[in-house]
């Protein structure tokens, strides 16, 4: 272990002994990935693929000392699957400038199999008085593309196909400085469309009747979600943004938030959205999904999403993910709760069913929980900020999560791996 508290080598994805922790629920170990630097601060860490094939990854860790703000970030390279890393370098997520302080969200990697390049994704604004609520009038989308996963390009602004557009207007209704196109958290990852464009899910701050931000729901924040499929011109990519979906806010407060997405095995586009009771309690709190049958431009009304037997359940405002596994498999990651939550809470248990591939419901009898809260912690465990990926070694589902707030009063939180065994089909 460096001193950074990396686990290096083997160790790294060995990890703490496999055997020593299963929480009782087979076919499922927790590791220690990174460990934070001390009291104060939390480490999330996911690790990316940067080749259509092979073990080359990048790690990308990053500092919190408060929520909704990156610190810093530092960024290792494996050319092993991760058996091994580079010495970690930094990369600033925060400057002060003249007018504020620039913040940096890094989001999550991909590899685009038509090109075999890689991209990275993140957003960023400048904060008049570094308030991260500011974000939701200055975020503009940012990628930057490589050949390797090591040398990149230029930063590059997602902008709307079009003459009418521009950094200071980059998609149908976002103004800069009005309102913004931001993407939700890791889980909000890009999908390859089958005609070699990238589709990435996005949400949206709106614009009230007047011109000025808008908060219909009363909740925290209020978004609309989207997509952006992105073509290929060259380098670069040319954008076009669908249809946007919207939730009513009487029935989520904050609206349609942290969109992940996956094809069906009839083509249609799955999308699974986060959905809020903040401030209204009393509303039942869902997952929503929405449906495109035209590869991401139109969307069907959204709708609470609910088991294959048409039960629906109960989950917090939390981020979500879909992820696809050669087994053929769908699976689906997040939070179930027993009870209906309140606003974001709680984050647990943490869970992973599979999806339906045929008509997009998530089959009850499959779900398992992944973490719990455990004796002794705290009631506002959260179990959520992760990021799911295929090992391409060994077939396990590799989840990067934070066990944030395991403690009383205690901002930190230690970046775990979970490896969860998948059944293959036949």
């Amino acid at each position: 272990m460096d001193r950074r508290g990396f686990l290096s080598s083997g160790a790294l994805l060995a990890g703490l002994p496999a055997a020593a922790w299963q929480g009782g629920r087979t076919g499922i170990w927790r590791e220690l990935f990174l460990r934070s630097p001390g009291k104060g601060t939390a480490v999330m860490a996911y690790a990316f693929y940067t080749q259509p094939r092979g073990g080359r990854m990048i790690s990308v860790e990053t500092r919190w000392s408060r929520s909704d703000t990156i610190d810093i970030a530092y960024m290792r390279h494996s050319a092993n699957n991760g058996r091994s890393w580079s010495e970690p370098v930094a990369r600033a997520t925060a400057e002060k400038r003249p007018e504020g302080m620039l913040r940096r969200h890094l989001r999550a990697g991909f590899v685009d199999p038509g090109t075999g390049r890689y991209l990275e994704f993140w957003q960023e604004g400048v904060l008049p008085s570094d308030d991260p609520l500011e974000g939701m009038r200055v975020w503009s989308l940012k990628y930057r593309v490589s050949k390797d996963g090591r040398i990149f390009g230029n930063p590059l602004t997602v902008i709307h196909e079009g003459g009418e557009y521009s950094a200071a207007h980059p998609l149908p209704g976002v103004y800069t400085g009005r309102n913004c196109a931001m993407l939700g958290d890791q889980t909000s990852k890009p999908v390859a469309g089958p005609d070699g464009s990238i589709l990435l899910p996005v949400q949206l701050s709106v614009l009230g009747a007047d011109g000025k931000l808008a908060n219909p729901g009363g909740g925290y924040t209020y978004t609309n979600a989207a997509m952006l499929r992105g073509r290929w011109k060259g380098d670069e990519l040319v954008w076009r943004m669908s249809d946007q979906i919207r939730i009513d806010p009487a029935a989520s407060t904050r609206g349609a938030v942290e969109p992940t997405i996956e094809r069906l095995d009839d083509g249609r586009i799955l999308m699974v959205l986060r959905a809020s009771n903040d401030k209204r309690p009393e509303l039942p709190s869902y997952r929503w999904v929405s449906e495109s049958g035209d590869g991401g431009m139109k969307w069907s009304p959204p709708r609470p999403w609910t088991y294959d037997n048409g039960e629906r359940f109960y989950s917090p405002s939390a981020c979500s993910q879909l992820l696809k596994h050669s087994s053929g498999k769908l699976f689906w990651l997040g939070n179930i709760t027993p009870a209906n939550p309140a606003g974001n809470r709680p984050r647990y248990p943490f869970v992973i069913g599979e999806v339906d591939r045929r008509n997009g419901l998530l089959r009850k009898e499959s779900v398992r929980v992944v973490d719990d809260r455990e004796e002794g912690e705290d009631k506002i465990l959260t179990l959520s900020n992760f990021y799911a990926r295929e090992d391409r070694e060994t077939r396990q589902i590799a989840l990067h999560m934070t066990r944030l707030f395991a403690h009383p009063n205690a901002w930190e939180g230690d970046a775990m791996l979970y490896r969860i065994a998948v059944e293959r089909n036949g």
